[in-house]
């Protein structure tokens, strides 16, 4: 064991362990057992690693200009700077997650989060200049790892960097999904089938109406998940405590978003007005909106998919793929389990949208002590809804089987509702009269018109057909033709 001391007192702490006496004191004050997100974790360690390359140049930028002798401080060693640097590319690409061992749910704006990867760094370093962990003398997790950083924007502007790669992940799935569903759409066409509204047989409609109907919501969701980039682009980083850049040198306020940005290759820029980046989130409350938004279009998708392939379903046209046993005590039962996880992942995020805005409102004055929660739930909502596409195209859409037009046309001929499209041309009583004949019966359109007469066989069949029916309403020619 080695001792660690801070403000409060002394800890132990495991000889070789990467984390310290900050990470340590929180994970007792916090006793959750909520994993912290690796993708925020990995966007911490690029930050700082954008953080220590403007540093580096700040020195130098200094060095050319000022006697170095007449500074009031001392720079970090080039060595130490290097250190640091490869210390936290590898937090940015996930290495020592495992020491890592603050919760998700905690208090204290994420100082807590800040803290531990600053003794990762730190440590990481001291390892890499052959020292053992714990020998802060050399390098500090707070003087050093720290410099010229606050939680207050470097853990909000790593958690929009972790936001903004999952979003290019959920755009790809959205994108994926909307062409398995196109290629279904395209099968369909113009089979007929029953239109319901109210769950009651409506007029006649056709499958890939309804597939379409998946599509252009999805399209709706991706044009809005593209423009989320643009509503959180704006960081505070180099804005220090409360985003006026008190203590931080105007050159590194400057430079460090740019230097992230060469890093990840992501649209962020800083604030134009830093203390409203660091302690408004509402923009974080807009782009978990249009999540939400792609969370309703998720559930209308997979609950249709459920109810047409549900063994209630009269007419049974849709089979979703059998993907594992249904019951452990009924043989050969198959669930829409697909269907099922989408609906559970769409209320999961419900349930963050309302945590967020809530949340967000609670910010005081010049921070929202609240991030670390706040940020939990928008990873975890994206992380969902990328499994939500992910599956609905792999596992559902992908295998789904459908009908051909033969098979669907008479059982839609059967019912009352498809006199609907001859109003036009026999008028709206005696089209109640042929579908009351219908229903009295038994039988289908045709046999029922034949008994009444209303029209001629042949115009009832050319009305009737799928291609007509699916015409956008009707023209004057259309009846007297």
């Amino acid at each position: 064991m080695r001792k660690e001391k801070d403000y409060i007192g002394e800890k132990d702490i495991p000889e070789n362990a990467l984390y310290g006496i900050h990470s340590l004191r929180a994970k007792e004050n916090f006793p959750d057992t909520t994993p912290f997100h690796i993708e925020w974790y990995k966007a911490m360690g690029t930050v700082k690693q954008a953080c220590y390359i403007t540093y580096r140049k700040f020195k130098q930028a200094v060095n050319e200009k000022y006697d170095a002798e007449k500074l009031p401080h001392k720079f970090i060693d080039d060595k130490v700077i290097s250190a640091l640097e490869r210390a936290a590319a590898d937090v940015g690409s996930g290495k020592h997650f495992d020491e890592f061992i603050v919760p998700a749910v905690q208090g204290g704006a994420g100082t807590s989060i800040n803290m531990n990867v600053n003794e990762i760094i730190a440590n990481s370093a001291l390892l890499s200049l052959g020292e053992k962990p714990g020998n802060h003398d050399i390098v500090d997790p707070i003087e050093h790892a720290n410099i010229f950083q606050s939680t207050n924007d470097v853990v909000p502007t790593a958690l929009k960097v972790a936001v903004m790669r999952l979003l290019d992940d959920l755009e790809e799935e959205i994108n994926r999904l909307r062409k398995a569903i196109e290629s279904v759409e395209g099968k369909t066409r113009n089979v007929i089938r029953h239109g319901y509204t109210q769950m009651q047989e409506a007029v006649p409609t056709s499958f890939d109406k309804l597939f379409s109907s998946f599509n252009n919501a999805l399209s709706r969701d991706w044009w809005r998940v593209s423009k989320c980039f643009e509503r959180i682009k704006e960081v505070n980083l180099g804005g220090g405590a409360v985003g006026t850049g008190l203590s931080i040198p105007r050159f590194f306020i400057l430079q460090a978003v740019s230097e992230l940005q060469k890093l990840t290759g992501l649209p962020v820029t800083r604030g134009e007005n830093l203390p409203d980046t660091t302690s408004n989130l509402d923009s974080l409350v807009e782009v978990h909106s249009i999540l939400n938004a792609h969370a309703v279009n998720l559930e209308k998708t997979a609950s249709d998919m459920r109810l047409l392939g549900s063994d209630l379903f009269k007419h049974k046209n849709i089979k979703i793929p059998a993907k594992q046993v249904g019951s452990s005590i009924m043989p050969g039962k198959i669930n829409p389990v697909i269907s099922e996880y989408v609906i559970s992942v769409s209320h999961k995020v419900y349930s963050n949208n309302q945590l967020i805005t809530q949340l967000a409102g609670q910010g005081c004055l010049e921070l929202n002590a609240y991030i670390p929660v706040i940020g939990h739930a928008m990873l975890e909502t994206l992380k969902l809804l990328i499994s939500a596409n992910k599956t609905l195209t792999e596992n559902l859409f992908s295998g789904i089987e459908t009908p051909k037009a033969d098979d669907t046309f008479e059982e839609v001929s059967l019912s009352p509702s498809i006199v609907t499209a001859l109003i036009p041309y026999i008028g709206y009583n005696k089209a109640s009269e042929l579908a009351k004949k219908m229903q009295s019966s038994g039988k289908n359109v045709f046999e029922a018109n034949r008994e009444l007469n209303l029209i001629e066989d042949e115009k009832l069949k050319r009305i009737l057909s799928p291609e007509a029916l699916m015409k956008l309403g009707y023209s004057i020619d259309d009846i007297l033709s």
